[in-house]
């Protein structure tokens, strides 16, 4: 039976989490930014669909990227080199967040719902949830968010409205972490599209040991600014 936790609540230890569906641990109704912060600082994250309860989640193995070992296909190296793009940090938030909530191929909703796009937009307020966008033109091409902690940062969705948007802003983002000594992006569930760009599963302790450590350095004073724009 699944657990149901209270505003209250401690959460259940992540060992406790299901096999099927991989990492399912406890359900509730609080979406609090405070109940957000304690999620992830013990490896778990929300995701529910749209009438449902909030579902945490702390699936093993976990999916990660290293900052220091994103993966550049050549094509997207030569589009880095053209610099035809400009990264922006944090300039349109919410606006990212509702691009990744919009239909996508083969999808019929989204579990960015509401109240997920309130919590979050408020942990952007209190300097724990960042934007990295890519524009063209004046225009915002792709981009993706996510939280970070210490030196730890949770990869949350991504999106592209021209070729490459979302990538240039992930390895931008990559590079940047990699200089601030951030350990891990966690990429939270397993897709080829992570791997192809230097993600792989760890074993869910593993995961756990590194982010304990990540989470207790010293934060990053926000505003954020991406200081190598062009390679």
């Amino acid at each position: 039976m699944l657990p149901w936790i209270n505003v209250d609540d401690p959460f259940p230890p992540v060992e406790n989490a299901m096999r099927e569906p991989n990492g399912l641990l406890c359900a509730g109704m609080d979406l609090s930014p405070e109940r957000i912060l304690d999620a992830y600082r013990h490896g778990i994250f929300p995701w529910f669909n749209p009438g449902e309860p909030v579902l945490w989640w702390s699936p093993d193995p976990r999916m990660v990227l290293a900052p220091s070992k994103v993966r550049i296909s050549r094509s997207l190296r030569q589009r880095m080199k053209r610099g035809d793009y400009e990264i922006r940090v944090d300039t349109s938030f919410k606006q990212v967040m509702q691009a990744c909530a919009e239909p996508r191929d083969g999808q019929s909703g989204t579990w960015i719902v509401p109240a997920m796009l309130d919590a979050y937009t408020r942990l952007h307020l209190m300097g724990f949830a960042h934007s990295v966008e890519t524009w063209v033109d004046g225009e915002l091409a792709g981009g993706l968010y996510g939280i970070s902690i210490g030196r730890m940062f949770y990869g949350e969705s991504m999106f592209s409205r021209q070729t490459d948007a979302s990538k240039l802003a992930l390895v931008h983002l990559c590079r940047q972490l990699d200089a601030w000594g951030f350990g891990m992006i966690d990429c939270q569930m397993e897709t080829s599209h992570l791997a192809t760009m230097g993600a792989s599963p760890i074993p869910r302790e593993t995961f756990i040991r590194e982010l304990n450590r990540l989470v207790e350095l010293e934060p990053v004073c926000t505003p954020w600014r991406i200081n190598d724009a062009s390679f």
